[in-house]
């Protein structure tokens, strides 16, 4: 089945420079895909054959979250592989890429400078929330000014569906097997709905649910990290290993957001804002650490008052200092306006009322970073999936940024067309955090064996 007209039909696969073990290779797709005979650029991938050729079953695509994860590096490069099982890598030739606008694929690229100023997403006042929406298209001109191509206007997930088959083609497989994790499982959403008749097995791990506006969103992510937090606390509570076992855990942590307010809080002499703490914290939820997460926070207890906010620098970088900006992306994919700054306002009292000790959660910035952005080329809508194979849908309960009200919700959307399996546990993911899910997972994607609706696997206590 050919792939979309004005795609690539080869990758010239040859051994990757940093690792001659793993095969990189490229794919011509247009700029704009409403113009295929318009302006190009090369995407980028990598693979690992198939260990077992009398076995192999295919090519299996793994679609990177992010957004912004660079899906060449899962490949590419000593012990990377630890994301695939044995009996995965021995049936399928593991392939990704770099999505378009990331990493080797014609990245987005911006002033550093202008990148390590950027606004707090917790704006206290009209006069930083104006400044804020300045700041957001100074950088998208400067962004645009540094990207080559024009690439910057056609980053959305919609257009990677276009490369995502055209990948597909170019790899000689009729049908799609695709696993994609976190923002992933966006690309993978929208390309059973755009291609249904072109799956052959597709999962969905960590699932993103593209229906929801601006209160929705913010609602959601602010529940589902409130919930992962709750859960840490309850392990301090049962577990004496745990550095903050045996006091009162909530209350050592707003003291922590006191002092991160008054600007008396500091990680190696670098001031937190109460945001910054809340994405800290965010990041050792996604293992869980629940170990590390208690050390870390005793460590901040014991810092230096006097740190000072340090802004970033571009001293040592070559010139020109240019960065990445993933929320390109993201906001080519979502639209999540407020009414001014009384309504970014109400929204901020909203989310603390919904998460108490999780106020100030790492969606804030989504908002924040597509206020004043233009109309998204790929907005939010429900998922309308016909005729496609069933899709796998995978989400752990406690789940800190792709929330299992998440996962339900979409599998609702989907209908007949997914299947929910359910892991009763904690992190950002299942596939590396549960055996039994990885069992199911490779179980599906190698023999297409469906779980019966409602299964699930038991919870695996964190170590780290």
């Amino acid at each position: 089945m050919p792939g979309p007209a004005g795609a690539g039909s080869r990758i010239e696969w040859k051994p990757c420079e940093v690792d001659a073990s793993a095969e990189c290779g490229a794919l011509s797709v247009p700029v704009d895909w409403g113009k295929p005979d318009g302006e190009r650029f090369d995407l980028q991938l990598a693979r690992r054959r198939a260990t077992g050729p009398g076995t192999r079953v295919g090519s299996m695509v793994f679609g990177p979250g992010g957004p912004g994860d660079s899906g060449v590096d899962r490949i590419v490069g000593t012990g990377k592989m630890g994301r695939f099982s044995d009996d995965l890598r021995s049936r399928f030739d593991i392939v990704s890429f770099d999505p378009r606008g990331v990493g080797l694929s014609n990245p987005i690229r911006c002033s550093q400078e202008l990148l390590d100023r950027r606004p707090s997403p917790v704006m206290k006042s009209r006069a930083e929330f104006d400044a804020t929406a300045k700041y957001n298209r100074d950088l998208r001109e400067d962004c645009r000014k540094n990207t080559e191509n024009g690439l910057i206007d056609h980053v959305d997930t919609l257009s990677m569906v276009k490369d995502l088959d055209a990948i597909r083609a170019a790899l000689d497989e009729k049908s799609l097997t695709f696993h994609g994790s976190s923002y992933g499982t966006l690309l993978g959403e929208l390309y059973a709905e755009q291609y249904p008749k072109r799956v052959r097995a597709l999962v969905l791990e960590a699932v993103v649910d593209h229906s929801l506006g601006t209160r929705e969103f913010l609602s959601t992510q602010a529940a589902t990290l409130q919930d992962s937090f709750d859960e840490f606390v309850a392990w301090c509570g049962r577990t004496e290993s745990c550095a903050l076992h045996g006091s009162d855990v909530r209350a050592r942590w707003a003291d922590l957001l006191d002092r991160a307010e008054q600007g008396k809080l500091s990680d190696n002499g670098t001031a937190l804002t109460q945001f910054d703490l809340n994405v800290m914290v965010m990041k050792r939820l996604y293992g869980p650490e629940w170990t590390r997460l208690g050390k870390y926070l005793r460590g901040l207890e014991e810092s230096n008052p006097e740190a000072t906010r340090v802004a970033g620098t571009s001293e040592g970088r070559p010139e020109p200092a240019l960065g990445a900006n993933p929320f390109e992306i993201f906001c080519q994919d979502w639209s999540l306006p407020v009414r001014g700054y009384q309504g970014y306002a109400r929204e901020l009292r909203r989310v603390g009322r919904i998460a108490p000790d999780m106020k100030y959660p790492r969606a804030l910035m989504s908002v924040s970073a597509c206020l004043g952005a233009p109309e998204p080329d790929n907005p939010q809508h429900r998922l309308k999936v016909r005729n496609s194979r069933p899709l796998l849908l995978t989400n752990s309960v406690h789940d800190p940024a792709s929330g299992y009200n998440w996962a339900t919700h979409v599998a609702e959307q989907l209908g007949s067309s997914a299947v929910l399996h359910t892991y009763e546990g904690w992190g950002h993911g299942t596939y590396s955090t549960s055996p039994c899910a990885q069992e199911m997972i490779d179980a599906y994607l190698i023999s297409l064996k469906v779980p019966t609706p409602g299964a699930s696997c038991p919870a695996v206590e964190p170590t780290g």
